[in-house]
């Protein structure tokens, strides 16, 4: 299958954005499940709360979400102009992390940062033109 120029580079940004998504969700997860890593150090001391951390499988899986996201923006750069593909892939990574973090951590997300999503995507909207 052949994409055009436009398609490719909506799916390299979409591939971007969809990792460092699940990057951040599963990394926010695991920290939360970890808790406070100043009372896990003074219990059990540094190494403690490195094990604590890097034993949290969530932790692990999200490390490796943000790798993959790290290779998909290489990856990108290597087929497009970063002045598209770095400027809609953060501001869409904010949009979805947005998203994610109402829906999936259950977080508060204010009016104001929906309407600060809203003026992003008018912006990679722009991207476009």
């Amino acid at each position: 299958m052949n994409l055009s120029g436009g398609e490719a580079i909506a799916g390299m940004v979409g591939a971007i954005v969809l990792t460092a998504t699940a990057g951040d969700v599963l990394l926010a997860s695991a920290m939360r499940a970890v808790g406070d890593l100043d009372e896990i150090k003074a219990e059990r001391g540094l190494r403690g709360a490195i094990w604590a951390v890097v034993s949290e499988s969530r932790f692990l899986a999200g490390g490796a979400f943000m790798a993959l996201s790290f290779f998909s923006l290489l990856f990108s750069l290597s087929h497009a102009d970063v002045s598209l593909i770095a400027p809609a892939a953060g501001s869409l990574t904010f949009v979805s992390n947005a998203v994610a973090a109402r829906w999936l951590l259950h977080e508060n997300v204010d009016r104001r940062r929906w309407l600060a999503a809203i003026f992003v995507c008018c912006g990679v909207a722009l991207l476009k033109q």
